[in-house]
């Protein structure tokens, strides 16, 4: 989990400033989009952070259930 939340936290150091600087962009290429909408970026956030956590969470719950000894033995 902990690489999970290190791939986030650097997806939205990149993506929520990028966001904010191409609002501009895409509200000029489609009509009726704002540049700056909190709901839909909040809205945003959340769902990524759902899924990211949860598609890391699978797996680590599978990993968490096998026994290292047997694990070490297997390679």
């Amino acid at each position: 989990m902990h690489e999970v939340i290190a791939l986030m936290s650097i997806g939205f150091a990149i993506g929520i400033p990028a966001a904010l600087a191409l609002g501009r962009y895409v509200a000029a290429q489609l009509y009726g989009i704002p540049p700056h909408d909190p709901l839909m970026a909040g809205a945003a956030v959340i769902l990524l952070t759902t899924v990211s956590a949860v598609a890391g969470l699978i797996p680590a719950q599978r990993a968490s259930r096998i026994d290292p000894i047997l694990a070490l033995r297997y390679e």
